[in-house]
């Protein structure tokens, strides 16, 4: 999971520099001095003394380079522990060696060097895989969490376009050619209108391969502190789940799965204060709404199941405005009725937004009509092109997942 919200206090993050680099430090120290030397009392206090400057090194170092962004990808993660663990060693030693009373010649350069391979080995790759899992986790939790209630977070979850969004999956639409050049631009446009609309943005990390990883909101559905991880129904897509489900967790929501024979897309799910309308149609079947139903309703959650026949998704043909109205684009809608309140909306790109606000809302460029009529309603607008992602099928909806 990636952080690349609104700028973090400066604050925030030098505490979460230090807290991750003291976790990466320790780590590596204990594990060089249990994991190397079988944890042996008699030589423990011998080895500790000779890492403590190595530690010390590695906490400057590891806290430097979280500060400058070494969390937000992996490939960095690895490169900078790595880095660390090699400095930390060297200088530490030498540190060491030359506070022992030895003079510092070529023939112990060419030794501490050579304790890369012996007495260091460890210390560098515990230093290396701490940076990777635990200093990262503590990194993240303290970035995304700490100081801040979670629940009171309004946090919007995303993932990068794979590498072959062309070849996502097709329903209800014919095949066109998709400029990926130009979806990579409008996906950073749709995530900088949350950012500029005050919300904190969390990245999945991105899914090579996965062509349609990018519509994250079919992957999990979250109801307060409840994410319910989807089963997706086409069973190509099953795969995008399980980074999803770590982000999830790393947020500190409590998680519930969907489990197979029950498919359940997320785009299938629509909240309406208490109500959840869910669509029964080629992704979604009555096993997963059944489980659906189980999870939530001791939440105070009322399922309601709606057909879907003539769209990918429930919400590829309504959505919800902040009061509660439903709107629509008629013809891919099977029955308005269903609905307390229908809105019909002119334009078919029309039909989804995604709520920013009490006042405000987000919707696709390709419906000016449709923006016209929200606005006309009280509502601030804000819109994006996601012309590629529409080719797919998508809409403004689908590219997040939105805790409130």
């Amino acid at each position: 999971m990636t952080v690349i919200a609104r700028p973090v206090p400066f604050l925030r993050r030098l505490a979460a520099a230090a807290v991750s680099a003291i976790v990466v430090a320790a780590i590596a120290q204990v594990a060089t001095m249990l994991l190397f030397f079988g944890g042996q009392a008699s030589q423990l206090g011998q080895i500790g003394d000779f890492l403590l400057a190595s530690g010390l090194v590695l906490f400057v170092v590891s806290a430097v380079f979280a500060l400058i962004g070494i969390y937000r990808f992996w490939y960095l993660r690895l490169v900078a522990g790595l880095v660390a663990g090699v400095v930390a060693a060297i200088v530490g030693s030498t540190v060491t060696v030359v506070t022992g009373g030895t003079a510092i010649s070529a023939g112990v350069i060419g030794q501490l060097f050579a304790t890369l391979l012996g007495l260091n080995l460890p210390f560098v790759l515990a230093a290396t895989i701490a940076t990777l899992t635990a200093g990262y986790a503590v990194w993240r939790l303290v970035v995304v969490v700490t100081g801040t209630d979670a629940r009171s977070l309004r946090v919007a979850i995303v993932r990068p376009p794979a590498d072959n969004l062309a070849d996502g999956q097709l329903t209800h639409l014919e095949r066109s050619a998709i400029d990926t050049d130009l979806a990579d631009t409008q996906w950073d446009s749709y995530v900088a209108a949350f950012v500029d609309n005050g919300w904190d943005v969390v990245e999945v990390p991105v899914a090579s391969g996965q062509a349609d990883s990018v519509f994250i909101e079919d992957a999990v559905v979250l109801f307060g502190e409840l994410a319910v991880i989807a089963s997706p129904g086409a069973e190509s897509r099953r795969g995008e789940i399980a980074e999803v489900e770590k982000t999830v967790r790393g947020l500190g929501l409590k998680v519930a799965r969907i489990e197979q024979p029950g498919t359940l897309d997320g785009g299938d799910v629509l909240k309406v204060g208490k109500t959840v309308y869910v669509g029964r149609g080629g992704r979604t079947n009555a096993e997963g709404i059944r489980q659906l139903r189980a999870l939530v309703s001791p939440l105070g959650y009322t399922v309601v199941a709606v057909p879907v026949t003539k769209a990918l998704h429930l919400k590829s043909t309504v959505t919800a405005l902040p009061d509660g109205t439903i709107i629509g684009y008629p013809p891919v809608v099977d029955d308005s009725a269903i609905f307390e309140r229908f809105l019909a909306v002119p334009e078919a790109g029309g039909l989804a937004v995604v709520v920013l606000a009490a006042d405000t809302v987000l919707m696709a460029s390709s419906a000016p009509q449709s923006a016209a009529l929200i606005a006309d309603l009280g509502y601030r607008v804000v819109t994006v092109d996601i012309s590629e992602f529409e080719k797919l099928e998508g809409c403004v909806t689908c590219l997040s997942v939105r805790l409130r």
